[in-house]
């Protein structure tokens, strides 16, 4: 190995701000490893996935790329020598990249290398999914794997670059040292969302990609695109055609849109916040309940879950939906760890009959900004019916609406971020500021944090982002897995 080079990459991890951290296998050599296919199989017959059968042939494709990673060896990455990599250029950079001539392959693809996968599909269809299944059971001589947005990978080889040519030039061919540096550390390669949109990552791509394939990189990639419509109207986009056709010639390209088209999920028509409160809010709460539940498989039903030897009492609970009234929930003495173990064990809250609340009930603010943190913390689903709108949950109507003389005081006792949150909810500061319900600035931005929470909660992005249980379970089933696997992160972090 080159010392220079050595240092260069030991420099250039130091620098990068967008760490591409290699993943050490899990395994021991002799373990028995299902692969793909099996443990697709297994999480079906658990009722975790729904057996699509057109899926399901795209799970085979990725089992056969199993059986074929699990012969492979990489061979030894060889790091060029600083000398070979020093050049003078005849023609300007971007004309050297950017010429019509035919782009030769400078490196030699191994002939073992087993051909990579490039999945592509529109939102919705479950590439995450895909790639979780594949990424979580490669065979166990897999040493070493790395899964990374493309996006950031792309930004994080920019900046290498930069490191080595701050050092040896701007003529100094800085590409092939960093790709050496990067397949040393992962011999598998998964990119989430591969694509190109900028002028800089198609200069470099397919001599980048060619790189990693001639020191035995393995790459693995989703796209919301086929190939050939990757770099669609870029600059000089007949330069990156070479790209198209590696990535075409070295990648097996599947299309992951399913007949079933998981992204129509029925839901109730309405947002998932409700005021006035009456008839119609109970009608509101009582739709996303059943759409958030299992009435079918499991009618609502009186629940207890138990912290720390105490119990606490669900009224309602369907499936992993749970629903209370405001004075079930916040009205009794619950507290932090209440609200941890209620989101470990239920997707979704319905929560009806939210007052407005004043300085006589502080208490109830602080106990149901706590829940709003937690839930939202958890991922999980949150429907309201309100008293008032959102912005006069904690602070009166009157007081909202920003005065005359709110205008130039903003610098006392408002941090930034805060009076940033409070703009964006069209908040008064002044009105937060002389609220007698929050002691404390700390008090004061748990509040404006916890409206914004509310905010994105109520988003369409948030809600629909992995339905497929209640009301129509055959739908959106995918989403629904990789949402709960993000679920299931964020619980075991906070066992």
């Amino acid at each position: 190995m080159d010392i220079c080079a050595d240092k260069i990459g030991r420099m250039s991890d130091a620098v990068s701000a967008v760490q591409i951290k290699p993943e050490e296998s899990d395994s021991t050599p002799g373990e028995e490893v299902w692969g793909p296919l099996s443990e697709y199989e297994v999480r079906v017959q658990q009722g975790r996935l729904r057996d699509d059968p057109y899926q399901r042939q795209i799970i085979e494709q990725l089992q056969d790329l199993y059986v074929r990673l699990k012969l492979y060896h990489a061979p030894p990455v060889v790091h060029p020598s600083v000398e070979s990599l020093e050049r003078t250029p005849k023609k300007s950079f971007f004309g050297s990249l950017f010429s019509k001539a035919p782009a030769k392959s400078e490196f030699t693809i191994p002939e073992n290398l087993p051909r990579g996968l490039y999945m592509y599909g529109d939102v919705g269809c479950g590439k995450t999914m895909l790639m979780d299944l594949f990424y979580e059971t490669l065979p166990p001589n897999i040493t070493s794997k790395s899964r990374i947005h493309f996006h950031n990978f792309m930004q994080d080889v920019h900046k290498r670059m930069h490191v080595v040519k701050m050092r040896y030039g701007n003529d100094f061919d800085a590409l092939p040292l960093v790709a050496a540096d990067i397949a040393e550390k992962s011999s598998v390669f998964c990119f989430d969302e591969f694509q190109c949109t900028d002028v800089a990552d198609a200069m470099i791509l397919r001599r980048l990609l060619e790189l990693l394939m001639s020191h035995g990189v393995v790459l693995i990639t989703t796209s919301n695109r086929h190939p050939d419509d990757l770099y669609k109207n870029g600059i000089q986009r007949e330069s990156f055609i070479p790209c198209i056709n590696l990535l075409k010639a070295q990648l097996d390209v599947i299309n992951l849109n399913s007949p079933t088209d998981y992204r129509k999920i029925p839901r109730p028509p309405s947002g998932v916040y409700h005021h006035p409160l009456g008839p119609e809010a109970e009608q509101h709460a009582q739709k996303w309940f059943d759409f958030l539940g299992d009435p079918i498989n499991d009618p609502p039903h009186p629940a207890t879950q138990e912290v720390w030897g105490r119990k606490i009492q669900v009224p309602c609970a369907s499936g992993k939906a749970a629903k209370f009234s405001f004075q079930q929930l916040i009205g009794s003495a619950t507290g932090a760890a209440d609200y941890l173990e209620l989101v470990r064990n239920y997707d979704a809250f319905i929560i009806t009959d939210v007052p407005g609340m004043d300085l006589t009930q502080r208490d109830l603010a602080r106990r149901f900004i706590t829940f709003i943190d937690a839930v939202y913390e958890s991922r999980a689903k949150l429907v309201l019916t309100t008293a008032v709108p959102l912005p006069n949950l904690f602070i009166p109507e009157s007081e909202v609406k920003p005065s005359a003389d709110d205008k130039g005081n903003h610098q006392t006792d408002i941090s930034d971020s805060m009076r940033m949150m409070m703009d964006d909810l069209g908040l008064s500061m002044k009105a937060l500021k002389t609220s007698s319900l929050f002691s404390g600035d700390e008090e004061r931005f748990a509040f404006a944090r916890a409206l914004s929470r509310l905010s994105e909660m109520g988003s369409k992005q948030w809600v629909e982002r992995g339905l497929g249980v209640g009301m129509n379970p055959e739908n959106g089933k995918s989403e629904h897995d990789a949402w709960m696997k993000a679920r299931s992160r964020w619980s075991e972090d906070n066992m």
